[in-house]
């Protein structure tokens, strides 16, 4: 592995003070110019029309005496007045000018502010089409019975609902006074009262700074049952218990992660389990994670995806990347940190075991991808805001953080992680503030180590070091025994004593299954173990993809019925993929995308239909001859 070309100059930068980044180049913002400090939302809610609509006032802070105008960002916002505020409650219009589209900013709202009023209030009005807002008819609920809205922010889908600075280096604090139907219950990305009457009038306070993509919210027919002192499950009724049943440690990850790292700083910790349209495992909105209902198995097998969100409260959400050519430091460290929680909450076998699913995966598949994909900072072209929390940040993030555990000790390198985290909170940095936090605190208080070359490398370098190691075990390598003897014929299906194999055995079998196993391998595992139609999404998703490679068209309305009842892009595009690969099966597939679509999120449906696209060229285009 070598280090890019420009890694001198990175390193040339380990000093940079806390300040506001530069120009976001995802962003049509000026925080050099003008940043917001404070936002206060007045919003009416109405699902009839699939809009929010009302008004967004910005509390500012010039930083140059000679800015003059204010520059935020939209997309598909119907901006109806902007008003400058004064102290004393006086009011004036201000000009501005909605710029045409650019995807994948949006729009550049301008507003001309020659006197740097301390407030701007801007009232507008969301589209049904708004890319942060998926707004879902009954029928795309758990229950059928209720209308159901929420949000996505992540990455730069915030400004499709307000008129703000989509920009993770930029802070602020909000207010938020939300109307809606009565009966409806309306949670947002801030502290939540479990016992607010459903009487259309709900109101939220969100103290901490937090940055754009952090902003959420939801509405519909929704039930709440606490769990703790301060944490809550929130879903559609016929969810809400199963929810809390499975969730029901959440405290007890809390208080892990305290005793590691300091206080929980945010107050409750409730967790909202959306309808199966979300796109993501979880995404950690403060105070309050949406989750996947496919982390609902029954057994408790799959709730790292809940230590994993809550560790966003202090990587991540406490301590931010500025931007998302940074985004390792939110989800490396936090992928790090869930390890920790589930080994303390679940025992060493199962955290190992993840962690080695992870690695392995990323290990698999790292040497084929584009060398600047590879690095955890990309150089020198900046990272795709939607293309920036791939596996190489997650996985290599966090093997990162497991090597430095491994080379100076628990007790050194928990210290340093807690001042880390101490030292940055409430900020958002660069790859390199928090290496040079590295550096001063852990690699050169400790020497004979781990070199700062070698950090570096981790850091700016391709592929994985080869001196990276990995936790064992004993279970994994028992499987691999027998999935070894069970394809060379030597053992039957029936025979794998796999009874007792948990969800991360079965996902490491299915995963080191050859990508095109025989169809008289797959038969017969499916009549012994009843593998389609499980209720496990993680399993059924390894499950599906081999078998449709193999040619079991038996599996095809199971697995139909998979991506149809989940959209929840990890596990739903793999089994598109699989389809694809042949005409009859992208034909097939197309049929269901189109009973499925209604129910997808935007960001699911542009994945699926790149897909078919792309395949649908592939197959077209006349094979190639030699001579």
């Amino acid at each position: 592995m070598r280090l890019p070309s420009c890694a001198a100059l990175a390193l040339a930068l380990l000093l940079l003070p806390l300040v506001a980044q530069a120009n976001d180049p995802y962003s049509w913002a000026q925080p050099g110019k003008v940043q917001i400090r404070h936002l206060d939302l007045d919003l009416n809610l109405d699902f009839k029309a699939q809009r929010l609509s009302g008004t967004a006032t910005l509390s500012l802070d010039w930083k140059d005496p000679e800015a003059q105008n204010l520059v935020l960002d939209t997309r598909d916002l119907a901006i109806k007045s902007v008003t400058a505020l004064g102290p004393g409650g006086e009011t004036r219009p201000l000009d501005f000018n909605l710029a045409n589209s650019e995807p994948p900013l949006g729009s550049k709202l301008t507003i001309v502010a020659p006197k740097q009023p301390e407030k701007v209030r801007i009232a507008y009005r969301t589209s049904p089409d708004a890319t942060g807002l998926q707004w879902l008819t009954p029928a795309q609920t758990a229950d059928k019975k209720a209308p159901f809205m929420y949000s996505q922010s992540e990455a730069i889908h915030a400004r499709s609902w307000i008129p703000l600075q989509d920009s993770p280096a930029i802070r602020f604090t909000w207010n938020a006074h939300i109307t809606a139907p009565t009966g409806v219950r309306v949670i947002m990305s801030a502290i939540n009262d479990p016992d607010h009457p459903l009487d259309g009038d709900f109101r939220f306070e969100q103290p901490h700074p937090i940055p754009s993509y952090l902003m959420a919210i939801a509405a519909g027919d929704i039930d709440v049952i606490e769990t703790g002192p301060r944490t809550a499950v929130y879903a559609e009724p016929s969810v809400v218990k199963k929810a809390a049943h499975e969730f029901e440690d959440t405290e007890q990850m809390i208080e892990t992660a305290e005793s590691l790292y300091g206080p929980y700083r945010w107050g409750r910790y409730d967790i909202l389990v959306l309808p199966p349209s979300f796109p993501y495992g979880g995404m950690e909105n403060p105070n309050m994670t949406f989750a996947t209902p496919t982390a609902i198995v029954g057994d408790k097998s799959l709730v790292s995806l809940i230590a994993h969100e809550l560790a966003h409260s202090w990587a991540g959400n406490l301590v931010t990347a500025a931007s998302w050519r940074d985004i390792w430091l939110n989800e490396g460290i936090t992928t790090y940190v869930q390890g920790r929680i589930t080994e303390a909450v679940y025992g060493e076998k199962q955290a190992n075991e993840e962690i080695l699913l992870a690695a392995r995966r990323l290990k698999a598949t790292i040497d084929d991808m584009p060398e600047n994909a590879q690095r955890l900072v990309p150089e020198p072209r900046p990272v795709g805001a939607e293309d920036a929390r791939t596996r190489v940040a997650y996985d290599k993030g966090s093997w990162f953080m497991r090597t430095l555990e491994q080379r100076f000790g628990r007790r050194h390198f928990d210290a340093w992680l807690k001042s880390y985290f101490n030292h940055f909170a409430w900020h958002s940095i660069t790859t390199e503030q928090m290496m040079a936090w590295l550096k001063k605190n852990l690699i050169e208080k400790y020497p004979g180590n781990m070199s700062w070359d070698e950090a570096t490398e981790w850091v700016y370098g391709t592929g994985i070091p080869d001196d990276a190691s990995l936790p064992t075990s004993k279970a994994f390598a028992a499987i691999d025994r027998q999935r070894e003897a069970f394809l060379a014929g030597k053992l039957p299906a029936a025979e794998l004593d796999a009874a007792d194999w948990n969800t991360q055995e079965w996902m490491y079998f299915l995963n080191r299954l050859p990508k095109e196993t025989d169809l008289d391998r797959i038969k017969p595992l499916d009549a012994a173990w009843h593998l389609t139609g499980t209720p496990n999404a993680e399993i059924g998703m390894r499950w599906y993809r081999r078998a449709i490679a193999a040619g079991d068209k038996a599996v095809w309305p199971a697995a139909a019925e998979h991506v149809t009842h989940i959209g929840r892009l990890y596990l739903t595009m793999p089994v598109y993929e699989a389809f694809v690969q042949t005409p009859e099966g992208l034909a097939f597939a197309k049929q269901v995308y189109a009973r499925a679509k209604a129910g997808y999120h935007p960001l699911t449906r542009h994945a699926v239909e790149s897909l078919f696209a792309s395949a649908t060229d592939q197959q077209a285009a006349p094979a190639s001859t030699s001579g």
